[in-house]
């Protein structure tokens, strides 16, 4: 049996950083993650991916963000199950909760922190004749975990978010050969990433091809060939290639989180901007697994959430007792 102030369910970067800010309001943190290690999505799907819009780092890759944050948290001593899945919340009474895990630990917590990001996740798949022919290794990927397994490979990436985005332009200068698919003439991803990329392709040294659809690929035994076809020409095209990254998302599924009573649209937890408290008290959600109006899924916005979150948590936890915030410049971070 774990006893805790907060139980975090999700080690991922914006669970990691409420474990900070909880602990410079002295209590402890418990984590909980269905992956094998810290750091969510970062860690598990895209380690060495870059990302570029971290306050202070002009650029960071995604594994080194996780081990900062990791490092962050250290002087709190928190608490980690990984490879466990939350089954089942109760509610027992006032700041006190009881967890259970899919294995059977039991975590009793005054304050339930939900930071799963999308949850259960799954990659979105394009409707392409013999994909799942070259899955397993055998060209397609629907992540990338070392990009120095791709160097002087021919490579083809389909989408248009930010995914897709900063893997052509990080991965220009590695690949022999890359081509960026996208279905439409305009990206969801940032405007600046988008300015890259379309002047890479202006240099040469990435082929672009826009309003565009994939349709088959091909090959003996290991991946050839990618078929498209374009929207608006109807035109058919192959291109020779050695792998296929098709970066559509990923397909949220919250699981057993959605049988605990909690206000739920559209796959993600109802909360009330002022605290990121959801409509059971004690039980918050910060990260990509809330919505609420004009929301960012950035990981810069979970932490301002986490940020928001742990007072209020501390509030709950003591109520009546006045806290006096005080800057990390004037206190620093005392070890418990």
């Amino acid at each position: 049996m774990i006893k805790t102030d907060l139980a975090i369910i999700g080690a991922g970067p914006v669970g990691l950083f409420a474990v900070f800010e909880a602990g410079l309001l002295k209590m402890r943190c418990h984590l909980i993650d269905y992956l094998p290690q810290a750091g969510g999505q970062l860690s598990e799907i895209y380690p060495k991916k870059p990302i570029y819009d971290i306050p202070g780092y002009p650029t960071v890759l995604a594994q080194e963000l996780v081990d900062n944050l990791i490092k962050q948290a250290e002087p709190f001593h928190p608490g980690y199950t990984f490879g466990e899945r939350i089954e089942t919340l109760e509610k027992r009474g006032e700041a006190d909760f009881l967890l259970i895990t899919n294995m059977g630990t039991e975590v009793h917590a005054k304050v339930i922190v939900i930071a799963g990001g999308l949850g259960c996740f799954e990659p979105r798949k394009p409707e392409m004749e013999g994909l799942a022919n070259f899955e397993n290794g055998k060209g397609v990927n629907y992540m990338i975990l070392d990009p120095e397994k791709y160097r002087g490979q021919r490579m083809v990436i389909a989408g248009g978010g930010d995914s897709a985005l900063d893997w052509a332009i990080f991965l220009s200068d590695i690949c022999s050969e890359l081509t960026l698919v996208h279905r439409s003439e305009s990206f969801r991803g940032a405007p600046d990433s988008v300015n890259k990329v379309m002047k890479l392709a202006e240099e040469g040294r990435i082929k672009l091809l826009l309003n565009t659809n994939l349709t088959s690929v091909d090959g003996n035994g290991k991946l050839e060939s990618v078929a498209m076809i374009n929207s608006k020409t109807q035109e058919k095209s192959a291109i020779a290639t050695d792998h296929l990254i098709p970066l559509f998302g990923l397909s949220p599924k919250l699981g057993p989180i959605e049988k605990w009573n909690l206000n739920i649209d559209k796959n993600a937890i109802e909360v009330n901007t002022d605290d990121y408290s959801t409509n059971i008290p004690g039980v918050y959600a910060i990260g990509d697994i809330n919505t609420y109006k004009n929301k960012l899924k950035l990981i810069l916005c979970g932490f301002h959430e986490a940020a928001l979150m742990s007072h209020s948590a501390y509030k709950y936890m003591n109520p009546g007792v006045k806290y006096t915030m005080k800057y990390t410049t004037v206190n620093g971070v005392n070890e418990f």
